[in-house]
């Protein structure tokens, strides 16, 4: 027993060494591995969207090749004179056979524009002459399809081309039809109508699809008028007519929404000549599982894991050896006043410790004054580093505004405030640097500014005066933040609104900044000197006044700094001079 207490004390450190790093290597293996199957997934969908819109022009690109088959072949009847008096007469038994054979005749001078379709040809007459090239596709007696609501839409609008479905026994049948009227006088003599059966419409798109991978088409009332899922057709799907509404008022190409009790990738086109949505649907699981393997990926990962924690076994077995042993004399240093040397062995590693921690002792006592120095310094730095903090009931109140929104229902208005909250912390605490571009500077002001009108409501108005050539010059972050606040919070105290200029621009070899506002003012004292805020009254971050005037003399000297002009009751000014610097100093 004792000799396995020893055994864990003296190997302590290669337990622990390797108990952390197993813990790690899972930790990482697992985040990686999950981050890689997230962004791999993205990434997929992402560039699939991207070939989807690609797809989407191609199957337009085939509706509108058949949509303007149709035009030119309505459009060559219209303009037969034996179609028009054919169609437009009363006709005894001989001429009704003689009319039959002109119309056969110019009906296959048209059906030569729909060689790659399978369709039928109806054409009617004021007449109540009727022709159809397969009679198949009009399943009514003539009676019957002159009352028909096809004849009625296509008659109440006679300029228009319309698209209308009708349904038989077996399937849906989808008719395109136009009036036929004369050019000159505009009396309607008859009516045109090509069908085409669901089955064969769907062609146009078929080969675009896949599993997960969809295509719809809808009418303005949400009913599919056609689909590769077959038994969706007919139906009508409020979700997706809604997703093509939404798609069609947004810039974005395509929407991530569930539907039909999915996840789904919604891209759509609106068709103004079917006056219907052309609507792609792509199943994100469906998708991504064809394509990215994530039993493979898995298998992968647990075999690294495995191989690097054997490598990992035997490399910390090694070193820790000899770095057991130099810990030993390390911890009896002390003992000896720091006097006592320890010896120098084991691997390069080892070794060179033990020559480095000789050498330290050689000089200790020299480099205790130094770090002490070193460590007053970090300390006022660190305090310097708090006046750069954001204050926490900013935060506080503004999470709680974007609350408040959500509540009420001003969705729009807190995923901007969100925005720029986001954006705002990028600046002051992911942004590390010191000095930012002018055009930086007002991106950050103009988030604060959006914040606290969200929160406060615009009373306050900010208007912002920039010379163009001035965006890119270089000034100290955070320089004109801390006095757009203090005119938000303390300029407008009596006065109900008000505005406030951000102006910039340059003159001669300086650049000026100047925040000016027409609120209360500054009262008088006898002796005018700039105000030391405190920072319990910045709501956003603990820079004050007299610390902007100080970090711009810290920087390029005496010459520069602000200035402040007040009147009461009528308004404050403050003037920044600035060097004007292109590169980051």
């Amino acid at each position: 027993m004792k000799l396995i207490i020893d055994s864990l004390k003296y190997n302590g450190l290669f337990i622990k060494l390797f108990l952390l790093t197993f813990v790690i290597i899972i930790s990482v293996s697992v985040t990686i591995t999950m981050t890689t199957l997230r962004l791999s997934e993205q990434l997929f969908i992402d560039t699939f969207s991207i070939t989807n819109e690609k797809v989407l022009d191609q199957i337009i690109g085939n509706f509108e090749s058949y949509n303007y088959s149709i035009i030119r072949s309505a459009n060559h009847l219209q303009q037969s004179g034996t179609m028009r008096t054919m169609l437009s007469r009363q006709h005894t038994n001989f001429d009704l056979m003689n009319a039959y054979y002109h119309m056969s005749t110019q009906m296959d001078l048209v059906k030569s524009n729909f060689e790659r379709y399978d369709m039928g040809i109806m054409m009617t007459g004021v007449n109540a002459v009727t022709y159809s090239s397969d009679r198949s596709y009009w399943p009514f007696t003539d009676e019957e399809w002159l009352e028909h609501p096809i004849i009625e839409d296509t008659l109440a609008e006679p300029r228009w081309l319309h698209y209308q479905t009708y349904h038989t026994e077996d399937e849906q049948i989808i008719v395109a039809s136009k009036a036929l009227m004369e050019r000159i006088s505009g009396t309607i003599y008859g009516t045109v109508h090509f069908a085409m059966n669901e089955i064969d419409f769907r062609r146009f798109y078929l080969n675009f699809t896949s599993p997960g991978n969809d295509v719809y088409l809808l009418d303005q009332y949400g009913q599919v008028v056609s689909s590769n899922v077959v038994e969706r057709i007919g139906q009508t799907n409020k979700e997706l007519l809604e997703a093509a509404s939404t798609i069609e008022n947004s810039s974005k190409p395509y929407i991530n929404m569930e539907a039909m009790g999915e996840e789904q990738i919604v891209l759509t086109e609106y068709l103004p000549y079917f006056d219907m949505y052309l609507v792609n649907t792509i199943n994100r699981d469906v998708v991504s599982a064809a394509v990215i393997d994530k039993k493979s990926i898995a298998i992968f990962s647990i075999g690294t894991v495995l191989l690097a924690m054997v490598i990992v076994f035997f490399i910390s077995r090694k070193l820790t050896n000899s770095l057991s042993s130099l810990v030993k004399q390390i911890g009896n240093a002390s003992k000896h006043n720091f006097h006592q040397y320890v010896s120098v062995n084991g691997a390069y590693e080892t070794r060179q410790i033990g020559i480095a921690f000789n050498a330290m002792l050689d000089e200790l006592h020299e480099y205790v004054e130094q770090v002490m120095s070193s460590q007053k310094k970090q300390r006022n730095a660190e305090l310097a580093a708090l006046q750069q903090q954001i204050n926490p009931h900013f935060l506080y109140n503004t999470l709680t505004s974007i609350t408040f929104m959500v509540q009420q229902g001003s969705k729009d208005d807190a995923v901007e405030t969100i925005h720029s909250l986001i954006s705002l912390l990028q600046n002051t605490i992911g942004n590390v640097d010191e000095i930012v571009t002018v055009e930086q500077e007002l991106d950050n002001v103009a988030n604060y500014v959006l914040i606290n009108q969200k929160r406060y409501g615009d009373r306050i108005k900010v208007n912002y005066f920039v010379a163009p050539d001035c965006v890119s010059y270089h000034v100290p972050k955070l320089i004109l933040q801390p006095f757009v606040e203090n005119a938000f919070f303390h300029g407008f105290n009596k006065k109900a609104s008000g505005s406030i200029h951000i102006m910039v621009w340059s003159e001669s070899d300086t650049l000026i900044c100047e925040v000016v506002d027409n609120g209360d003012g500054i009262p008088r004292t006898n002796e005018q000197t700039l105000p030391q805020t405190k920072r319990k009254s910045q709501h956003f971050s603990g820079i004050g006044i007299r610390n902007v005037h100080d970090r711009i003399q810290l920087l390029y000297g005496e010459r520069y700094g602000l200035e402040i002009e007040s009147n009461e009751g009528q308004g404050t000014k403050v003037r920044m001079t600035l060097p004007l610097i292109k590169e980051r100093v």
